[in-house]
């Protein structure tokens, strides 16, 4: 009899406890390489994303909402420091044996959560750097990391899919390490004996586009960037990267219902290689890319669910985002280009991942919180680099004069009681962009091959460029000729926010 009252008491007071927690749960959903034009809520037609959908439907979708780059290490830089990349060096894309770039001595997003009580996780893709200098131990403890940054758990990867070491690292340790197969990792030499792509083709099941490292040590029948050696029962399968990271985020969640938690989920689906799991495969009829798509929408569903199913979705803030915008031709032969069938990745935009048009940063951007946010669609203009600020401002916390230095509090338009965002913003790509209400100024600057490469259109022009993005959303009309005292204007506000070493 004591034990069935002492159950009654904690079934009834389980809901009643969770009811008087006013701190809101947040959880941000980090997509990679997905496209503004790559979900059905954003326009596509020839795929549905129902999951994200519903988020979008229920919350506030942003019709302007920005990475701070079009490439992916500065945008996670960006979002978790509140500070431009470019502001640093070392932080573009970066190997799968860089040190560690996020600061571990200044404001950082998760330290804004842990200062409010939060329990913080960040799962999924890191690809910030691991260890002080050097290659990381990684038959040791490897740090810093995602820990020292402020995060009281980590499940992660250390760089991209298509990068070696092809491992799962907890908190500091490689998952399944074997002690008498110890890992070496090189980016400058072959190591070990292991096949790699140029000297084995025929041992590949996606092969790689000429000239593009894609050629190297063979994991999982891919070749990958880079050299590895060892680690054999430690290395995952492509087919397996989002359940079990969706495995962590629930089961992470699950052990912090009764207590406000804050959850970063890094998803690595869309980008390549592009090897989803067999249940998706071939059923988007847009190539894996599609399949990959699809994938990434289950995985916000299975989040949703989790969350729904302990009575915690009313009061969780959930982001939903994507690093940057898309790429089709990226290193693998994997159908991508000629599997679209119509489908437009970036929706109205030109450019695309590595570009400077708006097709390289401007992407998908939802925020849902039934307790607080009533459903919306919100031209505000805003960017992931705000986030630090307008939490800290939730919070009442102060920030320190010289951390988060580019993150304004947008909280008002965030939670869609104003209008008004950014009055302006920097674009960082294949060159440099400022934004400055409906104007964009692009900074002269010859285009790179590897833009070539991935059949990117690049936006760039040895000439500045001005476009006005509220007539003009695909940037084909330049206004520069036209409106040279505004092109001066922008240039010089641009250079006063390059060397006053910050914005906010």
């Amino acid at each position: 009899m004591n034990r069935l009252l002492i159950f009654l008491c904690c079934f009834i007071a389980a809901p009643i406890c969770r009811a008087q927690q006013q701190k809101p749960n947040v959880v941000i959903i980090y997509a990679d390489d997905l496209g503004y034009g790559d979900l059905s809520c954003y326009g596509a037609k020839m795929i549905q994303t129902p999951n994200i959908d519903k988020l979008a439907a229920q919350g506030m979708k942003f019709t302007r909402g920005h990475a701070t780059a079009a490439t992916c290490t500065p945008s996670r830089y960006s979002l978790l420091t509140g500070e431009y990349a470019w502001r640093k060096k070392g932080t573009n894309i970066l190997p799968g044996d860089a040190s560690l770039i996020v600061p571990t001595n200044r404001t950082t997003l998760p330290i804004v959560f842990k200062k409010a009580g939060y329990q913080t996780a960040a799962i999924g893709k890191w690809h910030l750097g691991l260890g002080n200098g050097g290659e990381p131990d990684w038959n040791g403890e490897i740090k810093p990391g995602p820990n020292e940054t402020g995060f009281d758990y980590s499940f992660f990867f250390p760089a991209t899919a298509d990068r070696v070491p092809t491992v799962f690292i907890e908190n500091h340790h490689v998952i399944a390490l074997d002690t008498t197969d110890p890992i070496t990792v090189s980016y400058q030499h072959k190591v070990g004996d292991d096949p790699t792509g140029k000297e084995f083709p025929q041992l590949l099941k996606m092969h790689s586009t000429p000239g593009q490292g894609h050629d190297q040590t063979i994991v999982n029948g891919i070749g990958r960037i880079g050299y590895m050696k060892g680690g054999r029962t430690a290395r995952w399968t492509d087919e397996e990267l989002a359940f079990t990271f969706i495995d962590k985020a629930k089961k992470f969640i699950r052990q912090q219902q009764q207590r406000p938690f804050f959850l970063y989920l890094s998803l690595s689906d869309i980008h390549v290689p592009r090897m989803p799991g067999t249940a998706f495969k071939g059923i988007s009829k847009l190539g894996y890319r599609g399949d990959a798509i699809l994938q990434m929408d289950w995985s916000v569903g299975q989040v949703m669910q989790m969350l729904e199913s302990l009575h915690l979705d009313k009061n969780t803030i959930v982001i939903f985002s994507s690093d940057n915008g898309p790429v089709l031709d990226d290193g693998y032969q994997d159908g991508a280009v000629t599997q679209q069938h119509g489908h437009q990745p970036t929706g109205p935009f030109r450019g695309g991942k590595y570009s400077i048009l708006e097709g390289g940063t401007r992407v998908p951007f939802i925020i849902h919180w039934p307790h607080s946010i009533k459903p919306g669609v919100s031209d505000a203009l805003v960017s992931q680099v705000d986030l630090l600020a307008s939490f800290a401002a939730m919070f009442r916390q102060s920030l320190p004069d010289n951390d988060a230095v580019d993150s304004w509090n947008l909280l008002d338009a965030f939670f869609g009681k104003s209008k008004k965002g950014r009055s302006s913003y920097v674009e960082d790509g294949s060159s440099m962009a400022y934004i400055q209400g409906d104007w964009k100024y692009i900074v002269p600057k010859a285009g790179p091959k590897l833009m070539e490469a991935v059949n990117i259109e690049t936006g760039l022009d040895t000439a500045p460029q001005l476009f006005n993005l509220k007539n003009d959303p695909a940037e084909k009309n330049n206004m520069a000729a036209a409106n040279a005292a505004l092109v001066q204007r922008m240039a010089a506000a641009l250079e006063q926010v390059k060397t006053s070493g910050r914005s906010r």
